[in-house]
């Protein structure tokens, strides 16, 4: 009789990976990265347990996106209270918060709740260059 395998904390082994954000399109770097935070690259995944590496974006105020989602594309958040409804145009959050944009990307792509919850404290984003995980000596990502 075979068994469904299912993966154990000691088990995991993680890794940190680093992906520059320069010319990539926003939402296929978004998926290639929520993949890598769920642990989809490897042979030992298992839907209900976090088995993802962590993930080092930098470039990430020179993204590019495709069509008129510039100018069309909006991010919206409501308070609850009457008059709460905040919008904001991509291209001004990308502006202002670039690394906001490839924040929520990601994090809409991961599944909701305590799971999704764990996977994206694993996600360190930054707008430039430099990044402050060297000790972590962080793989290169072919996205």
């Amino acid at each position: 009789m075979k068994k469904t395998y299912t993966a154990k904390q000691v088990d995991i082994k993680r890794k940190w990976y680093i992906a520059d954000a320069k010319g990539k399109v926003l939402g296929r770097l978004a998926a290639k990265i929520a993949s890598i935070l769920r642990g989809k690259h490897k042979p030992i995944f298992t839907p209900h347990v976090d088995t993802g590496d962590g993930v080092i974006v930098i470039n990430a105020s020179l993204i590019k996106v495709t069509g008129r989602k510039l100018k069309q594309k909006v991010y919206r958040r409501y308070s609850g209270y009457p008059g709460g409804l905040r919008e904001v145009a991509l291209e001004d959050l990308l502006a202002k918060h670039p690394t906001t944009v490839i924040h929520l990307a990601v994090e809409r792509m991961l599944p909701g709740g305590p799971l999704g919850r764990d996977m994206i404290k694993k996600l360190k984003v930054f707008a430039g260059e430099k990044h402050n995980l060297t000790g972590a000596k962080p793989l290169v990502l072919e996205a």
